[in-house]
């Protein structure tokens, strides 16, 4: 029938089947028998047909004399249809949107273990898949979020986890500490782990949580639609859908954001109206804006585009540098990231539609202003590095010396002037470039001499490996270790809290050397154990096309603890490996 009273029953019905998935419980929405006994109880004997249904429907609201929406006939309520609330499960906790870079974005629910739409999905424009922020999607929405912490602290080790039993109790107190406001700031591991530091004085690490252990309900689902809200793309691997679509989802960035920048970053510099300049035109350095308070997001009108908004610049003298800039055209918003683009004898200043893309290009253009910046310091450090003769001779096979030299000065000079926050204006950068050019020197000699264990220990190892290649898949195994660690632009390539590890890593390959030979079978057998996973892991490295997964580069650390674990087990771990935990970590990733 198309009465109303049927089209309210329906959605009535639909609502509360969607509190069933929010509350992920079956037994809110009374059954079907209930339901029939309503309407049998109301309907009277004889009606055997939608046409006599309906006569005798609308006899009986002209009987009533009211409008049928009145007297409200066949009506059912909530109380009719709920064996109990679900309780807190509010709009507040359960919201219908998310908000990702000016894009609300829509959220929706569904109960079923098991299925690939278990969980909350987030529904994300095509244009807008490089803005999404995956550490705010960490959090989930705030009625999971207790879920989701008890059974992260459920994964700690028992000597930690004690400290925060009951687990139930210290969950909710977390989800009540981090609302309002502070929901969704930063990782949720990083707030969890400062919040049981300040409430009991224990210090955790990331890697003592086990993330493989937490049904995939609570890790965000994505689906990626298209400009018609066709789905094009679904999975909780945000890396793995940028990897596929990232490159569309720019270019269709750039099409809709077919408005310059320049206008909106001179209003920002200078806290008044932007100055009327011709489409496409670019500001060079000596012409930059002056540095203003001006508290208000910079907005992009429509114009042609442009290529950079600053061009030529050798030190920073163009006011504050936004972190996002609002793109509005049409109904669209969206947000730009502008950044510091390395030239080699310049920096130029572009917007990018990925805030990861942005981040890290400014961070190399960063680096290439300070070195502008600190010429005398480099030229004194690139001939005075300690060593420098001797690991260049080490190192010879990957790399020329002054190859070697650039990395060792590129590195000190991050850890120098690159420590976050990063300066923002010129005030700040100035400040960094004068604190930095006195820890320069300090920095560079403890740089250079942990570079010269890990090339000491690759010069050592060279020789063993050259002997082992008579046993022939290990050695080859090995080589392949080595040549991933050891290789052109390590020492700028791998994380500084990594690069301390590595005169451990090769030190292990060396052990590895010495008891394959004392017992070729038990190698083999560890081998077996080890290779499926780094085979897993190799095909997903080549499938994300160089897209950065910050998840699959942490699992390339854990691999190499494995390699510790099985072949040089004295030498020991920071925190417990195995090839189970690694499998269940590896499944964790692929939901």
């Amino acid at each position: 029938t198309k009465l109303a009273f049927f089209a309210h029953n329906r959605k009535l019905l639909a609502d509360i089947e969607q509190l069933e998935h929010k509350s992920r419980r079956q037994d809110v929405l009374v059954d079907d028998e209930l339901i029939y006994g309503f309407y049998d109880q109301a309907i009277p004997e004889g009606i055997y047909s939608g046409a006599s249904f309906e006569r005798w429907y609308r006899d009986e609201v002209r009987k009533g004399g009211e409008p049928e929406d009145k007297l409200r006939l066949l009506y059912l309520s909530r109380d009719d249809l709920m064996r109990h609330e679900a309780a807190g499960v509010t709009t507040e906790l359960f919201p219908k949107r998310m908000t990702m870079s000016g894009v609300a974005m829509a959220l929706t629910y569904h109960f079923e273990p098991g299925s690939p739409r278990d969980g909350v999905t987030l529904a994300v424009p095509l244009y807008a898949l490089n803005q999404v922020d995956a550490r705010r999607c960490e959090w989930l929405v705030p009625g999971m979020l207790k879920e989701k912490a008890q059974l992260l602290l459920k994964s700690l080790p028992q000597k930690l986890r004690r400290h925060c039993v009951p687990l139930p109790e210290y969950a909710a107190g977390f989800a009540e500490r981090v609302g309002g406001e502070r929901f969704g700031a930063g990782g949720l591991l990083e707030a969890l782990i400062a919040d049981v530091r300040e409430q009991k004085q224990i210090a955790l690490k990331s890697a003592d949580f086990k993330l493989e252990t937490l049904p995939a309900h609570l890790f965000m689902n994505f689906k990626v639609v298209d400009e018609h809200g066709r789905q094009l793309a679904m999975g909780r691997n945000l890396a793995q859908l940028r990897a596929e679509l990232g490159a569309q989802a720019q270019q269709q960035f750039q099409k809709l954001a077919s408005a310059t920048a320049l206008a909106a970053l001179e209003t920002h510099a200078q806290g008044g109206e932007a100055p009327q300049n011709a489409p496409g035109e670019r500001i060079a350095s000596n012409n930059a804006p002056q540095k203003s308070n001006a508290p208000h997001t910079p907005t992009l009108g429509d114009a042609a585009p442009a290529t950079a908004l600053y061009e030529n610049l050798t030190t920073w003298n163009f006011g504050k540098l936004p972190e996002l800039l609002e793109i509005r055209r049409g109904g669209q918003t969206l947000f730009g990231y502008p950044a510091l683009v390395d030239r080699g004898t310049h920096c130029d200043v572009e917007v990018f539609d990925s805030p990861e893309e942005a981040a890290r290009i400014h961070r190399a253009g960063l680096r290439r202003l300070f070195a502008l910046q600190l010429r005398e310091p480099i030229r004194y450090l690139e001939r005075n590095l300690p060593g420098l003769r001797e690991m260049a001779m080490q190192f010879m096979a990957r790399a020329t010396q002054e190859e070697l030299r650039d990395q060792l000065v590129e590195l000190a000079l991050d850890r120098a002037c690159l420590q976050d926050p990063l300066p923002d204006d010129d005030a700040s950068f100035h400040a960094r470039k004068d604190e930095g050019r006195g820890r320069l020197s300090l920095l560079a000699q403890e740089i250079a001499r942990l570079v010269g264990q890990i090339l000491a220990e690759y010069a050592s190892l060279a020789k063993k490996l050259v002997q082992a290649k008579a046993f022939g898949a290990p050695a080859a195994d090995m080589q392949a270790q080595v040549d991933a660690l050891i290789s052109k632009r390590f020492i700028l390539e791998t994380p500084y809290a990594q690069l301390v590890h590595f005169p451990r890593y090769l030190k292990g390959v060396a052990l590895r050397i010495d008891k394959l030979r004392a017992d070729p079978a038990r190698d083999a057998r560890q081998a077996a154990e080890f290779q499926p996973l780094a085979q897993q892991y190799q095909r997903a490295l080549s499938q994300r096309g160089g897209v950065f997964d910050p998840r699959l580069s942490e699992f390339r650390w854990l691999l190499e603890e494995l390699r510790i674990s099985l072949f040089a087990q004295e030498l020991r771990t920071p925190m417990p490996v195995s090839v189970k935990r690694l499998h269940k970590v590896w499944e964790s990733m692929q939901r």
